[in-house]
């Protein structure tokens, strides 16, 4: 069965049913059934289906029932269960089922465990290869929530700082009979004004903006009121949430001047919204900006870690080329292909394997060493390759030597953590044991150093290396960087004389391991847009605190200077107010993102360390800003003429 999309492409305006498909150029199938496109909010995007009894006709291995021994990424099993029966009843069944039919002997009682696994759960889930985890989604979410929080904070400072200019309207409005409920609404209308307005915008933007999201996220998706109810209500519940949280305070505040007061200019400061309350507020939006610059460090730091620490094997410059599967004559054409590449100039070394050294392509199993009884309570990670694999990845040796040519599994090499997992004193006394894993039994006649197998999300895997013709899927060409264009073309036509009938792809292997932190990268790029928008915010937020702050303080900058005041005394002034709302600001945000990003490294086996130069770039960086913005300003205030000061006053 194939999709639509599949139909329409192969085959035109054309009915599909009865056609004829090659599978992998080897094996032809009927198409039987047109499915409906698969929609694209899915995980399950698969577009053609063969019946479980051709499964024969592709995989020997996959075909047979007995291999539910292992965890096979190919092989899924999905169970609807019938009306009213929960999953704890169908579970309470499986001890039984293993018993009759999985359990030989008493030690195998340890090695099989069934269970069901909800298919709503797995795209969240980081143990099935779910794309993110809730977590990160919520930690968006409440980042996104400072945001607005921030606007909105900032809107109020504004509006209060701006109260005196409003003070004789409102007097006036009042002698003429306004009461303080009209008034209140008049602010909270002219705030809803703003906010729809500013809503509009959002919506343009962020339609500019959505090609960039769905690239990032390799995602389709599109913002639609009309289809989506759940989003336009989220954004009604929005709009009057930021409306009421921006616009009642300060509509509060303007409402409830005395009139008399009003129209004679003679509020006072606390009266409108004093100068602690635009303090604490501007403490509130560093403190969010202080928080968002120390995640951006953080992340950028891991992200920096990943990529430059030593993985324990050469990545850069190796080409990894897939070897087309179901090729009868495969082993052929495989030592033949090897052997052309490795006489193309700047091509340095050629490996047959089955993977990299790190990959999230791995095969694990059960080991069995030397003569002891049982096998060992850990899995292994087998990895296959011929004998050009340590020198093309510059893996080390430690112990022993490199394994002598061969197609099929005759010698093992094995790393330094499987020694220690099998607690033996040294690399040396494994040498000249023997090893069984997956059914195969062979000497070890070398130890490698320890190499990441996976991304530094996990631990080092207790690995095992052999060569075995039948398991490779991969040539890996090492090249010369200097003289990449020509070197690349001349591999693919290589490739495409050997393979004439398959598709041509290449990846470079340092590519292919960024993969491994996509996710960190968009999080980081999210985080980074985040960090700047709320800095921006903050800093409108700063200016209008410290024109406040000028304009209050005029008559008595005027009287500094007359008294002998020098332009850097009066900065000081400024700078000393705000370099203590900014340590207050960091104080709050240090130990927040902190825990924070204390969690995020957790989810990390290897990563950096939360040191002080972390937390100490972020106060700098705020420090830098905050200076730049409250500069202008200040310096302006400062070098003013005393005297017009004085008579402004």
């Amino acid at each position: 069965m194939i999709t639509q999309k599949i139909a329409k492409k192969y085959f035109g305006t054309e009915n599909a049913i009865g056609k004829v498909i090659r599978y992998d150029n080897k094996t032809d199938f009927r198409i039987t059934g047109i499915l409906k496109d698969i929609p694209v909010n899915t995980d399950r995007t698969q577009e053609i289906y063969f019946s479980n009894a051709s499964m024969k006709s592709i995989s020997n291995f996959l075909s047979r029932d007995d291999t539910w021994g292992g965890i096979n990424s190919e092989t899924h099993c999905f169970v609807l269960l019938k009306p009213g029966v929960t999953p704890a009843s169908v579970e309470a069944v499986f001890p039984a089922l293993k018993k009759k039919y999985y359990v030989k002997k008493p030690s195998d009682q340890d090695y099989f465990m069934f269970r069901l696994q909800p298919l709503a759960d797995i795209h969240f889930n980081p143990n099935y290869n779910g794309y993110v985890e809730k977590k990160y989604l919520w930690a968006l979410a409440l980042v996104g929530l400072f945001l607005i929080i921030t606007a909105c904070v900032n809107f109020i400072n504004l509006a209060t700082a701006q109260a005196m200019n409003r003070a004789k309207e409102v007097g006036v409005r009042k002698v003429l009979g306004s009461m303080r409920g009209q008034l209140f609404w008049q602010f909270i209308a002219e705030t809803t004004l703003i906010t729809l307005f500013a809503v509009l915008l959002a919506y343009g933007l962020a339609q500019l903006g959505l090609p960039f999201i769905n690239s990032i996220f390799k995602s389709e998706l599109s913002i639609n009121f009309l289809n989506n109810p759940g989003l336009l209500a989220f954004i009604i519940i929005l709009c009057v949430a930021v409306i009421f949280l921006s616009g009642a305070y300060p509509g509060l505040v303007l409402s409830n001047f005395q009139p008399v007061t009003a129209l004679k200019g003679a509020l006072a400061k606390e009266k409108i919204g004093g100068f602690s309350l635009r303090r604490i507020l501007v403490v509130s939006q560093f403190a969010i900006s202080q928080a968002l610059i120390i995640v951006t460090i953080v992340i950028a730091g891991q992200m920096s870690y990943s990529k430059k620490t030593d993985l324990g094997f050469a990545k850069d410059g190796i080409v990894m080329l897939p070897i087309p599967q179901g090729d009868s004559i495969g082993r052929l054409r495989m030592k033949v292909l090897s052997n052309d590449l490795s006489k193309i100039a700047g091509v340095e070394k050629v490996s047959l394997c089955m993977q990299a050294p790190a990959s999230d392509a791995n095969n694990t199993t059960g080991l069995k060493y030397d003569t002891r009884p049982k096998e060992e309570p850990w899995e292994v990670n087998t990895k296959y390759g011929d004998e050009q694999y340590l020198s093309t990845f510059n893996l080390k040796l430690v112990a022993g030597r490199n394994f002598y040519p061969s197609d099929t599994v005759k010698e093992y090499l094995v790393n330094e953590t499987l020694v220690r997992k099998l607690n033996l004193r040294s690399p040396q006394d494994i040498i000249n044991k023997t090893v069984e894993t997956g059914g195969r039994r062979a000497l070890v006649v070398g130890v490698v150093k320890d190499f990441y197998n996976n991304s530094f999300r996990s631990d080092i895997a207790a690995i095992t290396i052999a060569s075995s013709i039948r398991d490779y899927d991969n040539y890996a060409v090492k090249i010369n960087l200097n003289n990449i264009k020509p070197t690349m073309t001349a591999i693919e036509k290589a490739w495409n004389a050997t393979y004439p009938e398959f598709v041509y792809s290449s990846e470079f292997l340092d590519k292919r391991i960024e993969k491994f932190y996509e996710l960190d990268t968009v999080m980081l790029e999210i985080i980074e847009a985040f960090a700047a928008i709320a800095i921006f915010i903050s800093c409108l937020g700063l200016y209008g605190l410290v024109s406040f702050m000028a304009l209050r303080k005029t008559k008595e900058i005027g009287i500094r200077k007359v008294l002998g005041a020098s332009i850097q005394n009066i900065l000081w002034m400024f700078g000393k107010e705000f370099s203590i709302l900014l340590i207050i600001a960091f104080m709050v945000a240090a130990p927040l993102a902190g825990w924070a990003m204390s969690k995020y490294l957790q989810d990390f086996k290897y990563s950096i360390q939360l040191g002080a130069g972390i937390f100490l770039t972020a106060i700098a960086y705020t420090f830098v800003i905050a200076a730049i913005t409250v500069g202008y300003r200040s310096m302006k205030a400062a070098v003013a003429n005393p005297v017009n000061s004085l008579r402004t006053e």
